[in-house]
């Protein structure tokens, strides 16, 4: 049996203490919803970190992203999605000889002669991969215990457990985020916060969203600050010295929110008030303080791309992170363009992977420029994979999905995990444990091992990585690794 520890799912051990600090987070209509900051942490750092997680939202179409290239599998893979005669594009398929130009060429050769090659919009992806800088997860996706297909199809779930409504957008995307169906408060990006708070000497900008605000940043004492492309979030009406284009009126509303009150909720909704303001102060001096080479912020595109701006973004708050204050940090952006693609897969798919190689590319040449590449690493994810079979100009919802690491501390230029087999004649051969139909992925490789690999490189002890992933203790046998070792 595989019994899960609800305790890990509920509290953090750290936080079990004789009295909790009395306070209440509160949302701001004019400002953000800024929690409090407490005192746990589970380690300290001196040095610079950064985990940011781009999130594909819709679900992500793995076939026609990491897409199988020797002559054998493409042929399958072709067949499938009804490409056309002599390996040309058809139906759902490229073109082999269009994806010649992405071929991946890793330094460890895959098993059984299996080549992969990127989408043709992905050059600056590729040109990452080969110099060291990216690597690819094979096959990733949310998983409670290991399975293979027969543990998958045995009905006793209490043996086999599994994650909970599986191909749901919303269910999925919690879960990929949090370990925890939707409405979960908590997400692994703000636990792993919660362990390095007292790493930074200002708390507050430990986790940054630039897309909303994203469970995945939500910790039991860290919460997103939310922040725009033009700077924090907050409302039009408050600037700088005025308020409605009154310097009579923001003084009336500071002092408004600095007058003490017999309601504690009032005197909490104020606290919460000053804090936002001084977010907003401290920066707007940050990012007016960002330190440019001449050359950091270059390559990101002027317009039409919603994710380099985000990145770009990202890029200026890590070079302010000494007028911040902070050690440690872990940021959310969320790729435009929708990846929910039941139809138009192939037009829309090629706009959508376009803009995240040249996001992704133009962020880590920022972060070359800025001298932090090995202190940064960005990984995507996405709520699940999409079928391998078409369903007629599209794919529909499935369940494990390719993704990619990038950064200066990545052990690039490899291809990590199992390659799944391209035939989907779920004839239950051993080389086709991982199709569970129409060529949904059954994860060989879990989110929870995942994200352990990129605690662990941040700093979060081994003994503490079941308080960022409740589901790692279920893992940690030699097919399924606690460490993928894709960090150095």
């Amino acid at each position: 049996m595989h019994p899960l520890n609800t305790a890990l799912h509920t509290r953090r051990a750290f936080l079990k203490r004789s009295s909790q600090l009395a306070i209440a987070g509160v949302g701001l209509p004019t400002a953000l919803n800024l929690a409090a900051i407490g005192e746990a942490a589970a380690f300290g750092a001196t040095d610079y970190k950064a985990l940011i997680c781009v999130y594909m939202a819709g679900g992500s179409d793995y076939a026609n992203t990491v897409v199988t290239y020797d002559n054998a599998s493409y042929d399958l893979y072709s067949a499938v999605r009804e490409g056309g005669p002599e390996r040309t594009a058809g139906g759902i398929a490229l073109a082999r000889n269009a994806l010649t130009p992405t071929l991946l060429t890793p330094t460890d050769p895959l098993p059984a002669g299996r080549q992969y090659a990127l989408h043709p919009k992905m050059t600056g992806m590729a040109s990452l991969f080969h110099a060291g800088k990216a690597a690819v997860l094979l096959n990733v996706g949310p998983l409670v215990v290991p399975l293979t297909r027969k543990d998958f199809s045995n009905s006793n779930l209490i043996l086999y457990p599994r994650p909970p409504k599986l191909q749901s957008h919303n269910d999925q995307t919690s879960i990929w985020l949090s370990s925890h169906p939707e409405g979960s408060a908590l997400g692994w990006g703000g636990s792993l916060a919660d362990l390095a708070l007292s790493a930074n000497s200002n708390a507050m900008f430990t986790c940054m969203s630039v897309s909303g605000n994203a469970v995945f940043l939500s910790g039991q004492e860290a919460f997103p600050l939310r922040v725009g492309t033009a700077g924090l979030a907050y409302s039009s009406n408050l600037t700088a010295g005025t308020m409605y284009g009154s310097s009579a009126v923001k003084t009336a509303y500071d002092a408004i929110i600095r007058q003490s009150s017999v309601h504690p909720f009032e005197n909490e909704y104020n606290r919460v008030t000053i804090r936002s303001l001084e977010a907003k102060a401290k920066v707007d001096e940050a990012l007016t303080k960002a330190p440019d080479s001449g050359t950091a912020y270059a390559q990101f595109p002027v317009s039409g791309n919603s994710l380099a701006n985000q990145l770009k973004l990202v890029a200026r708050l890590i070079a302010s992170r000494d007028v911040l204050g902070v050690n440690r940090q872990v940021f959310y952006v969320q790729a435009s363009g929708g990846y929910d693609l039941h139809d138009n897969l192939i037009v829309q798919q090629s706009s959508n992977l376009d803009q995240l190689s040249v996001g992704i590319s133009a962020f880590q040449n920022a972060m070359n420029a800025l001298g932090v590449a090995d202190k940064v690493t960005l990984f995507t994810a996405s709520e699940f994979g999409r079928t391998l079979t078409s369903n007629g100009d599209g794919s529909d919802h499935g369940w494990g999905n390719h993704h990619f690491v990038v950064g200066g501390a990545v052990r690039g230029r490899k291809i990590y995990g199992r390659p799944p087999p391209v035939s989907i004649t779920n004839s239950g051969a051993a080389d086709d444990q991982w199709h569970i139909g129409s060529g949904s992925l059954l994860p060989s490789t879990s989110v929870d091992q995942m994200a352990a690999t990129l605690a662990t490189w941040f700093g979060v002890p081994t003994a503490d990585l079941a308080l960022v992933m409740p589901n790692i203790v279920h893992f940690g046998r030699s097919d399924y690794p606690i460490n993928l070792g894709f960090l150095g």
